[in-house]
């Protein structure tokens, strides 16, 4: 007979493995990306959560429009409308660029307009 603390490691040990697994990989920074950068990065919090939006992996400068009054993102080489409620209204952007941090899990989480002209 299997006794109370063998079964209780066993089931803990499944759900701690199926939970691995079924998290996502973290993702690589972009290609020459500036680590000094970092905390700014991560210093980027959903409006309506202030939960991380990401870190210096999910976020990319990227190419955007503005249609009619709301956005859209250049990002998996197609145009992605960004929801309004994922605009943080920043006005430092040491990147200078727009950002945008976006997995093809979660979508869009976050978006930074650019400072260029």
């Amino acid at each position: 007979m299997t006794s109370a603390p063998t079964v209780l490691a066993t089931i803990t040990a499944i759900i701690t493995a199926s939970l691995l697994a079924a998290s996502p990989a973290a993702a690589a920074p972009p290609e020459n990306a500036d680590p000094a950068l970092a905390p700014w990065f991560q210093s980027l919090r959903q409006p309506e959560t202030g939960m991380s939006c990401c870190d210096i992996a999910d976020c990319r400068p990227t190419d955007y429009r503005t249609v009619g009054d709301s956005y859209e993102v250049w990002v998996d080489n197609k145009w992605l409308a960004v929801p309004p409620r994922r605009i943080l209204q920043r006005a430092d952007n040491p990147v200078g660029r727009a950002v945008v941090c976006w997995t093809p899990q979660r979508g869009i989480m976050c978006f930074v307009r650019g400072t260029e002209a």
